[in-house]
C-alpha cells in the first residue's frame, strides 16, 4: 500500500513514456523544446513493465495512466500496453494523448489492451489551435478522437485549457460540440507547470469564469459529491443529462485532500505530487540490481512524505524544476 501520514492512499499511477511531445502548446514549453532526455536515461519497455507490476501486485495499484510528453511518441507503446494488461492484478489502464496519432494507433491500443482515452483539445477554430500550440494539425486531431471513439477508447474524454486573448470565449461551443459527437470535456484551469515560468495567476480563466460562461447556455446540476471520489475534476450534468461536464481546478479549488495519485517519470523518478520539487529515484534501485521487494520499500517511503497541499496559494510558492512534458499531466 502506498499510503502518507495524511492517510491518503495511492492507487492511481501516472506513468511518463517520454518527455518529447510533436506540439509545442505556448503553456507548457518554448517553440524551440526542450533539452530532452537522453536514451539511456529514459526507461526501458522492460523497467517501465517491472515497475507498473511492483506497484499493482505488491503496492495495491490499482489504474494506471501513460502519459508524456506525447506518449504515441514512445515506440514500444503497443507492447507495453499489452504486457500491463497481463499483469495479476489486471489494472485499468487509460492514455493521455493530444491524439495526432490515434487515427493510426487507436485500433491496436484497444486490440493491446487500453480501456480509454483523455485527448487535449483547446479550441475549435483551427487557427487558434496553430497560435496555441504552434503547429497545424488540428484536423489530426479532430480524426483522432473519432478513431478512438469508433475504437471503443471509451469514454472519450477531452481536455481543454483556456487562455486569455484566444480561446476564453469558446467553452459553450465546445461543450455544444462534445456532446454532439459523445465526448466527455472537461476543462482544466492553467497551472504553473510551463517551461518559461510565465504563469500568472491574475491571467489565468478560472473555474469559476468557465461555469459563468458555461450557463449563458446550458443547465448545469452539480453532480453528487460521493461519485467524485478521489477524481479530480468537479462534474455537471448538462440539461438533465445524461453528459456531463467537468472542470478541473487545481488552482481555485484543490483537492489534495482527497488525491489518490503517484507519477513514474519518462527517467524513472517518483513524483508523489504533480507540483513537488524533489523526487525518488528508482531507476537507479533497478539497474543496480534492486529487488522487487526493496524498490516497492523505496516507493512507499516516497509516498509516506508526501505533504498536505500542492501550496499554490502560498505566496512563497516555486514552481517545479520540470515542466509538465517532462512528468505527466
Amino acid at each position: 500500500m502506498l499510503i502518507d501520514t495524511y492517510g491518503r492512499v495511492a492507487t492511481d499511477l501516472r506513468v511518463s513514456l517520454t518527455d518529447r511531445c510533436n506540439l509545442r502548446c505556448t503553456y507548457c514549453m518554448p517553440e524551440e523544446g526542450l533539452q530532452w532526455l537522453t536514451r539511456s536515461d529514459l526507461l526501458t519497455d522492460d523497467e517501465i513493465v517491472r515497475l507498473v507490476d511492483i506497484a499493482v501486485r505488491l503496492l495495491g495499484v490499482e489504474e494506471v495512466r501513460f502519459t508524456g510528453g506525447e506518449p504515441l511518441l514512445r515506440p514500444g507503446l503497443v507492447g507495453i500496453v499489452e504486457r500491463v494488461a497481463a499483469l495479476a492484478p489486471r489494472p485499468r489502464m487509460s492514455l493521455t494523448t493530444n491524439g495526432i496519432g490515434l487515427r493510426r494507433t487507436a485500433p491496436a491500443l484497444k486490440a493491446a489492451g487500453l480501456n480509454r482515452v483523455n485527448v487535449s483539445l483547446d479550441t475549435l477554430r483551427p487557427e487558434v489551435f496553430k497560435t496555441l500550440t504552434r503547429r497545424d494539425r488540428h484536423q489530426d486531431v479532430l480524426d483522432g478522437l473519432q478513431a478512438a471513439r469508433d475504437a471503443g477508447l471509451t469514454p472519450v474524454k477531452v481536455n481543454t485549457v483556456l487562455m486569455p486573448g484566444l480561446n476564453a470565449d469558446e467553452a459553450p461551443d465546445l461543450l455544444a460540440w462534445a456532446v454532439e459527437h459523445d465526448y466527455e470535456l472537461r476543462f482544466i484551469e492553467q497551472m504553473p507547470l510551463d517551461a518559461q515560468h510565465g504563469w500568472k495567476r491574475d491571467g489565468m480563466v478560472t473555474a469559476g469564469d468557465i461555469l459563468a460562461s458555461l450557463h449563458t447556455r446550458f443547465d448545469l446540476t452539480p453532480e453528487d459529491a460521493a461519485e467524485r471520489g478521489a477524481a479530480p475534476a468537479e462534474r455537471w450534468l448538462v440539461n438533465g443529462g445524461p453528459y456531463r461536464v467537468g472542470v478541473i481546478a487545481s488552482v481555485t479549488r484543490p483537492f489534495c485532500a482527497a488525491c489518490d495519485r503517484t507519477r513514474l517519470t519518462a527517467d524513472g523518478q517518483i513524483r508523489n505530487c504533480l507540483f513537488a520539487r524533489e523526487e525518488t529515484d528508482l531507476r537507479g534501485a533497478l539497474r543496480s540490481g534492486g529487488s522487487d521487494e526493496e524498490i516497492a520499500r523505496i516507493w512507499r517511503l516516497a509516498m509516506w512524505g508526501k505533504k498536505a497541499g500542492a501550496g499554490l496559494d502560498d505566496p512563497s510558492f516555486v514552481q517545479p524544476d520540470r515542466p509538465m512534458s517532462a512528468i505527466g499531466g
